[in-house]
């Protein structure tokens, strides 16, 4: 049996917004999703971040004024985020995308949690 990877949703505009460090997504559907690039970057779907299992997930500190350099097409299903931490090895489709803007209170608050528990600080 083969199953084919088949997007859900599909960005139609992408606005980087530096001064903010803001990336607004439109996505086909209507929904619109203002992201931060801190909550991006500590939930990167990089294996740096995410490690290689469910359990394995790397607590990121000291994110609070990450920006982002840059944003780039990874064929029409993802975009390459460009840190300005030098983290550039997450590829964020537009299903994560829409997931981290659906879920973003949640998302939040579990890595402001996460934090605590570790001692950890949002700051530098």
């Amino acid at each position: 049996m083969s199953e084919s990877f088949e997007l859900q949703h599909r960005a139609k505009e992408i606005r980087l917004k530096r001064e903010e460090k803001v990336l607004e997504i439109d996505f086909e559907d209507g929904k619109t999703f203002s992201l931060p690039a801190e909550l991006l970057r500590v939930e990167s779907p990089s294996a740096e971040v995410q490690g290689h299992g469910p359990d394995q997930k790397t607590i990121i500190a000291g994110r609070r004024h990450v920006g982002i350099l840059s944003v780039e097409p990874v064929g029409n299903y993802a975009i390459r985020i460009n840190f300005d931490d030098l983290h550039d090895t997450g590829i964020f489709s537009w299903d994560t995308l829409y997931d981290y803007g659906q879920r973003q209170d949640e998302l939040w608050q579990d890595y402001l949690d996460a934090l605590k528990a570790k001692g950890l600080s949002r700051d530098p």
